[in-house]
């Protein structure tokens, strides 16, 4: 199986299953003599994990890592850092129903396409858990970046919407409620829409929207490799992510030109920001913002029809702990991404100059 590794510079392998002993992963490219803030990674964890409320799933994992290399005595060697997070509250039979099905919109059947073989319980491979290694790569990413900042947060659940640009909002209220919503009044109404579609045993979907702030100018190609490109990848290889823009986004088509266009202050910064951060595909120095939209979980707490391996209709009665909407938790994940590439990005500036 290909595709396990991200970066090029800063680079993160991971490995591990949903249902397995556990997840982990390798990173390599991280430089020496770096301070580690294992206070920081097992934040952004808690951030990630199951069971944290009421409105995600109640899967109980500590998600504790353990570090095997790389690190000693609190610092960064320059060798790969290798670390695991074992599973501890597996329930494997909640799956045992769809042994010979495929749910609808998941990648049962696609996996089974491929490689003519899946590991059922809980998705496996393409299962969200495998993300919780990426959380502890990007932790390690945002203080290799420091002093650039990155900040997440909820910005719509269903059809609940912050209208509120970010900079007219204090994003540090995001870790204020369970949603992660910075405006509390907005906030209520998008747990109590969670709430809502949780007893009805099905899921809604939702965005989140991220910040980064004290680029550094000059981050990115101007080709293929283009910084928003990057950032692209990076979250749309996050699971249930369905589309991403970056400064003006879609709304931009509205607009015209004479408008559209950052006009420069004498320092080089933009009166204005609809380029995201971002002209050329490099970095300006402006901050970096952009909205990550996430599908309805796939996985239905109800019954579905669907086919088996033999193409025969089938319906199936949805089991397990899963995530009424994944947003709440996805905002760790979005953060963790953006802080890997910002990661890589510097890395490669520096080996340019070389």
């Amino acid at each position: 199986m290909a595709g396990n590794t991200f970066g090029n510079a800063f680079r993160l392998m991971t490995f591990g299953e949903s249902h397995g002993a556990g997840l982990g992963g390798i990173i390599d490219g991280c430089p020496a003599g770096l301070e580690v803030d294992m206070e920081l990674i097992h934040r952004d964890l808690a951030r990630r994990r199951p069971g944290q409320s009421a409105i995600v799933t109640q899967r109980k994992e500590p998600d504790q890592v353990a570090f095997y290399s790389g690190i000693f005595e609190g610092k960064t060697t320059g060798s790969p850092i290798g670390f695991l997070i074992q599973n501890t509250n597996q329930k494997s039979k909640d799956y045992s129903h769809i042994a010979d099905s495929y749910r609808p919109s998941h990648a049962d059947y696609t996996f089974d396409q491929k490689y003519g073989f899946r590991d059922y319980r809980g998705g496996g491979r393409s299962s969200a858990r495998e993300t919780v290694s990426r959380v502890v790569a990007g932790a390690i990413a945002k203080q290799l970046i420091s002093p650039v900042t990155i900040q997440g947060y909820v910005s719509q659940v269903g059809e609940v919407r912050l209208e509120k640009p970010y900079n007219e909002l204090d994003l540090s209220q995001a870790e204020n409620n369970p949603v992660r919503c910075p405006d509390p009044e907005t906030a209520e109404q998008m747990e109590a829409l969670i709430r809502e579609v949780r007893k009805e045993g099905d899921t809604i979907g939702g965005v989140v929207s991220c910040v980064i702030k004290n680029v550094p100018k000059g981050l990115g190609d101007p080709v293929f490799d283009k910084l928003h490109a990057r950032l692209g990848h990076a979250m749309l290889s996050i699971n249930a992510v369905k589309g991403f823009e970056y400064g003006s986004g879609f709304e931009g088509v509205t607009m015209k030109g004479s408008a559209h266009n950052d006009a420069f202050n004498s320092d080089g910064s933009t009166k204005t920001n609809f380029s995201g951060g971002v002209q050329g595909g490099i970095s300006n120095g402006m901050d970096i913002y952009f909205n990550v939209a996430f599908k309805p979980v796939a996985t239905l707490i109800q019954s579905y029809d669907t086919i088996d391996k033999e193409g025969k209709e089938v319906t199936v009665q949805g089991k397990g702990r899963h995530d009424p909407c994944v947003v709440p938790r996805a905002v760790a994940i979005v953060e963790a991404m953006a802080a890997l590439v910002i990661a890589d990005a510097q890395l490669l500036n520096r080996l340019a100059r070389k």
